[in-house]
């Protein structure tokens, strides 16, 4: 994907580090061959542009393959460099282009399995010295499990990330996973409804993001492979599948009626992990950034339950950076793509403990614990992962009350009400990826007097750290909403955006990485839980929770019409927020 840098937009991919620099005895110690190979994928022949890179004075060895983000290349800096690093550490690596970038041939189809699963089980062939590359080149190399089938692990970020899953849904003999930073269910990631995790009512369409992607993947540079006919679709949708730019047009119509809602739901959910998750069995270490609005927290929470109560062996790893900060800038002691440091960060150790357990079969690897999160309050870099064999639980309650007060106790609450209204243009600011699109600072978050409900907490008595995604359970009263919400049209629906800001002494304001939690809600004569973004946070000791809905988000489509909103607050009845609270 992409992520704003220095007032330029550039892929994601690009901004992985320039060079991945492995140990100094290692440097060279392996050779680099342009490959191409001529794949059949959804009735297309696609060409895939690949390298691959050969460890010298090695006989057989284990195989990763990887390819890059959205707008990547094989050639890319995190794309090549990790091929490099792990070429430079004795595997045999095969780097390619995705369908429809670099060099490869095809529509992008985003990371459907039948597509892109289907051209990357293609290369698995070659490593398995099943075919030949276009040239003749073959791989007698590649250490064998069985005749066909090489012992072969995947890694890569963001599209690079999600391809893992396709490829393992269609391929078992994908023996490890590494994706980072990518999504489990594209409909929640770009038209996000936070009641629930696969609605049947769509949520606030997530304009500055996804039409970013559109963007990136049409206005691909006259290059000749960009000429391939099997990458030219039709002129209202050059360079995507149909189904994908179909999608687009809806999102950006505003409109929601029932036809094409299905439509959109489905075609999203049936590119997505959630819905070929049952088919991966590969081990999967999952590594998803706290710092993303693209794909939070919510999506490996989502991908790592589901394939742990399958019985899929899976690890999950909350790092800092993600496309929302940090990606060309790591905090100290985060893995790094520019300085290669994997023996030397956490999440490097444990990405090369994956690979010792799963692709060199050593059974004493120490995989490490089940869960592990990034601390950004602790300053010692050695130190800054949190480790647990389990998501903390919501353990932690506060109640709405009338009087605007967030309490601990539901007998604290008085009766009372508190109202706000939308206006005909945003009147809130998260987050905008836009705004470093045009090379603009983005603005501190705020919310406009009147456009906003909000319920502030006592001072803290002791820190607080809120690891995971809170729940609140609402009952809100709009007449206009109530009126319109059975159109036919579910653009008519009430939308909101929930979200918790950290309030210091000194009345400063922080929303923790600029996350909110948008809302279309179902119906608003019914009680509704939101679940907010995920995140690991310190609340200080003397600091305030302030909860806050608001009517609108620049960074999405909001309300169609005025919709008045009142929430009103009573002993016994009222709304009550919950907080996943790690152990002290």
């Amino acid at each position: 994907m992409f992520r704003r840098v220095l007032g330029s937009c550039v892929p994601l991919a690009l901004l992985l580090g320039a060079t991945l620099t492995a140990p100094a005895s290692a440097a060279d110690q392996y050779t680099v061959t342009a490959l191409k190979f001529t794949v059949q994928a959804d009735g297309r022949s696609c060409t895939v542009d690949a390298d691959l890179y050969r460890p010298s004075g090695v006989g057989r060895a284990p195989a990763v393959l990887t390819t890059n983000g959205f707008g990547g290349s094989k050639s890319d800096g995190s794309t090549a460099a990790t091929a490099r690093a792990f070429a430079q550490r004795g595997y045999v690596s095969l780097a390619y282009s995705g369908l429809g970038f670099g060099g490869s041939g095809c529509l992008i189809s985003l990371d459907d399995p039948r597509i892109d699963g289907t051209a990357a089980s293609a290369l698995i062939d070659f490593l398995a010295g099943k075919r030949a590359a276009d040239d003749g080149t073959r791989a007698d190399f590649v250490t064998l499990d069985g005749p066909g089938d090489p012992r072969v692990g995947m890694i890569g970020g963001s599209y690079g990330g999600a391809v893992q899953l396709a490829t393992a849904a269609v391929d078992h003999r994908v023996d490890a996973l590494v994706p980072m930073i990518t999504w489990n269910d594209l409909a929640y990631s770009l038209d996000p409804n936070n009641t629930t995790r696969r609605a049947s009512v769509p949520g606030a369409f997530k304009w500055q993001w996804t039409n970013g992607f559109y963007l990136i993947g049409e206005r691909l540079p006259l290059t000749p492979a960009n000429l391939d006919p099997s990458r030219i679709n039709s002129l209202g949708c050059p360079h995507f599948v149909t189904r994908a730019c179909d999608t687009i047009h809806t999102l950006n119509s505003g409109t929601y009626p029932a036809d094409r809602t299905a439509e959109l739901l489905d075609y999203s959910h049936s590119v997505s992990p959630v819905s070929y998750l049952s088919h991966v069995k590969a081990p999967t270490l999952l590594v998803q950034g706290q710092a993303d609005s693209l794909f939070n927290l919510n999506e490996a929470t989502a991908t790592y339950r589901t394939l742990r109560a399958q019985g899929t062996t899976a690890k999950m790893i909350w790092q800092s950076w993600g496309h929302s900060g940090g990606v060309t800038d790591p905090a100290a002691g985060e893995l790094n793509f520019a300085q290669g440091n994997l023996e030397t960060s956490y999440v490097g150790r444990r990405i090369l403990a994956w690979f010792d357990r799963y692709l060199h079969r050593q059974k004493k690897a120490d995989t490490g614990p089940a869960f592990a999160y990034y601390r950004d309050w602790i300053t010692d870099p050695n130190n800054t992962y949190a480790t647990a064999d389990r998501l903390p639980s919501l353990s932690r309650r506060l109640y709405l009350s009338g009087d605007g007060k967030l309490v601990d106790n539901s007998k604290k609450v008085t009766l009372g009400s508190r109202s706000y209204s939308n206006r005909l243009v945003s009147t809130s600011h998260s987050e905008s990826s836009l705004y470093g699109m045009i090379g603009l600072p983005d603005p501190a978050p705020y919310d406009t007097d009147g456009t906003y409900a909000d319920w502030t907490s006592a001072p803290l008595t002791r820190t607080l750290d809120v690891v995971g995604a809170p729940k609140v359970t609402l009952k809100v009263s709009s007449p206009e909403a109530e009126r319109t919400q059975d159109s036919g049209d579910a653009a008519d629906k009430l939308v909101l955006f929930a979200k918790i800001y950290d309030l210091a002494p000194d009345g400063t304001r922080t929303l923790a990485h600029r996350l909110v939690a948008p809302v279309r809600v179902p119906d608003v004569t019914k009680p509704f839980t939101v679940t907010l973004p995920g995140v690991v946070h310190r609340y200080e000791k003397g600091h305030r929770l302030q909860f806050v809905i608001a009517a609108s988000d620049d960074a999405y489509f909001g309300n169609r019409g005025i919709k008045p909103v009142t929430v009103v607050s009573a002993p016994g009845r009222t709304g009550v927020l919950e907080l996943p609270v790690a152990a002290r």
